[in-house]
């Protein structure tokens, strides 16, 4: 059984709640990553995603000004080192997520993304279940096949 230890990145950016939403962004956007958690005194408190970006900052029209805390997604979900492949997939189409950040003893230790599942090999149906899953929700007229 291969678990969230064996596939997910363990170089992670993160930032606190106190930090500037727009110098997030441009950090995000330097990296080309979607999603940075948001840590304080060293334990996951939140997620600030680029839909986060979006939805919250730019669409309330505070692109430059305000803090992470004024943003960021605290609904967490994440998954463990030990956690299997398989049920981090599931959990993933469950939440409607892309992005899974990976705690231990109540820190941040990596990140797992929908296209961590996607490129290697054994987990490509895991992948693509787990992206069906969360396609349906952003598009009600997506077919439930994947071709």
């Amino acid at each position: 059984m291969h678990t969230l230890r064996d596939i997910m990145s363990t170089n992670v950016y993160s930032v606190t709640p106190r930090d500037n939403v727009f110098e997030v962004a441009e950090r995000m956007r330097q990296a080309n990553i979607g999603m940075v958690p948001v840590v304080e005194n060293g334990q996951l408190v939140g997620v600030v995603t680029d839909r986060d970006l979006v939805t919250r900052g730019i669409a309330n029209k505070m692109p430059n000004s305000g803090s992470v805390s004024d943003i960021m997604s605290t609904d967490l979900v994440y998954g463990t080192p030990d956690m299997s492949v398989d049920e981090a997939a599931r959990l993933m189409a469950q939440a409607q997520v892309r992005r899974l950040p990976v705690v231990e003893n109540n820190r941040i230790v990596g990140v797992v993304s929908i296209g961590d599942l996607a490129v290697r090999q054994p987990y490509q149906d895991e992948a693509g279940q787990a992206l069906n899953k969360i396609s349906e929700k952003h598009n009600p007229n997506a077919s439930n096949d994947l071709q």
